[in-house]
This record gives C-alpha cells, structure tokens and sequence, in this order.
C-alpha cells in the first residue's frame, strides 16, 4: 500500500484558486478513478473533480467552503499500486540482445 496526495490542479485560464463546494467522497471510503471526488467553485464556474487514483481515502485536506491554491494538497489517498505516468516506457536494466545499425542508402 503507498500514499499518494492529489494537489489541486491548474483549471485553466490564470486561476490561481477554489473553493472547495462539497466532498463527494469521506475519510475511510473506498473510491475508484474517475469517480465523482469533490465539487470546486472558481472565478469562472463551478466543476466537480473525479477521482485521480482508486483507493481508500485518507484525509481531505481542505474542508468545505474553504480556499485552496493551486498545487496545494487537496486529498490524501491509500492505494494499492501506483499508477505509472502516461506514455513513459519502463526501464529496462538489460540491454537489447540486438542493435541496428543505420547505413545511409548506396548512392
């Protein structure tokens, strides 16, 4: 089981903040990703945030009707594994069995 804390993320446009409207999910609850999480209220609108991660939630760091500046701690999750970054390749601590080799065509 790791830890992992999602940090409130830049909604877009120069928004340095939100106000945390309402907690979809509480401390103890088990949650999947995409899952509906917490409801924000910006300059601009309102938008509810799903889940980044599946797993049990630990702490809310910010209670409701509060301000949270972006990149600040928003949730603390319990997960099980940790999700790889999309579009990254693994490292390998073997080398490639066979190379290629690039010759220029024979003019």
């Amino acid at each position: 089981m790791a830890e992992q804390t999602f940090t409130l993320p830049d909604l877009g446009e120069g928004l340095v903040e939100a106000t945390v409207l309402e907690w979809l999910a509480e401390p103890g609850e088990r949650i999947e990703r995409n899952q509906p999480l917490v409801e924000l209220e910006t300059t601009k609108s309102a938008v509810e945030i799903p889940s980044p991660h599946s797993g049990v939630i630990v702490r809310l760091h910010a209670e409701e009707g509060a301000v949270v500046q972006v990149g600040a701690a928003l949730v603390t999750f319990e997960t099980e594994q940790a999700a790889g970054i999309v579009g990254t390749v693994p490292r390998e601590e073997e080398r490639p069995s066979r190379r290629v080799r690039l010759r220029p065509p024979a003019e």
